[in-house]
């Protein structure tokens, strides 16, 4: 079975093409499972996420289409929610009729907040990038994989997007990334949750699907289920090296991979 979890629409601002357009580009590529996981809204960085006058919008299109094309392929409707410390998340997101939600971290607070510096910084926006100069490279993965941690013990979510995403312009730690990694892990496996392998870090400058295979391989280990997503925002990005990176799975030891209908997990050969 092939499964494909994290997808985005033009309502989160910085995607292109239709949902049906993205749908039938499913079909094409033999996708079993498509899910879309819109940027959710939430009260900050509205320039890259869904405003909230389009979540009903938003929800009753994907489940019209999930009805049309039921025949050809099965659609998932879900949300990928930023999870940030200092930031409440919207209650209307949480408890929304999904069949599942990807919790991820796209910001980071700032260790010691200026009058020039007291906003989260978008560590994968290459507008920050800059940010990684002014602080020891260690205790930015340190202070991600809390936040990773932290987002686990919240209990809110079934997905973990692109696990190590702070390692996309290839910024990397001299400490051990297992170890750093390591009570992340532990926060998820508690909370029942699984892990994507996200095919999109392959087309960022740090060239390796989310997560490493050394993380992948402690995931492992630790029997933490996987799942597999593109993470497209745009209809040429569906599918993208999907053959890649379950070779890269079934390498590492996984024969199944997680599926969700109303927040109800399954086990799937893939």
């Amino acid at each position: 079975m092939r499964v494909d979890l994290h997808n985005h629409t033009i309502l989160c601002n910085h995607a292109e093409g239709t949902v049906k357009e993205y749908i039938e580009k499913a079909i094409s590529l033999g996708i079993d499972v498509y899910g879309f996981t819109d940027h959710a809204p939430m009260d900050y960085d509205p320039k890259y996420r869904m405003d909230i006058i389009h979540k009903e919008f938003y929800e009753n299109n994907v489940l019209y289409l999930k009805e049309l094309y039921k025949n050809d392929i099965e659609i998932l409707l879900g949300y990928e929610v930023d999870f940030m410390q200092n930031i409440p998340m919207l209650k209307e997101v949480l408890n929304a009729k999904v069949d599942y939600l990807i919790g991820s971290i796209h910001f980071l607070e700032p260790k010691i907040k200026t009058s020039n510096d007291n906003e989260p910084w978008g560590f994968d926006n290459p507008e920050f990038i800059g940010k990684y100069k002014k602080q020891n490279i260690d205790d930015i993965w340190i202070d991600y994989f809390d936040v990773v941690k932290a987002m686990a013990d919240s209990n809110h979510f079934d997905v973990v997007g692109h696990l190590d995403l702070i390692k996309v312009f290839k910024f990397l730690p001299n400490k051990d990334i297992k170890i750093i990694a390591t009570d992340a892990l532990k926060a998820i496996k508690k909370a029942n949750m699984v892990i994507e392998i996200n095919s999109a870090g392959l087309r960022k400058p740090i060239a390796e699907q989310y997560p490493s295979k050394d993380l992948l391989e402690l995931a492992y280990e630790m029997d933490i289920p996987i799942t597999f997503s593109s993470d497209a925002h745009s209809v040429d990005q569906i599918g993208f090296s999907y053959d890649k990176v379950t070779s890269l799975a079934k390498e590492i030891g996984y024969t199944k991979c997680a599926t969700f209908k109303a927040k109800d997990r399954q086990l799937v050969t893939f």
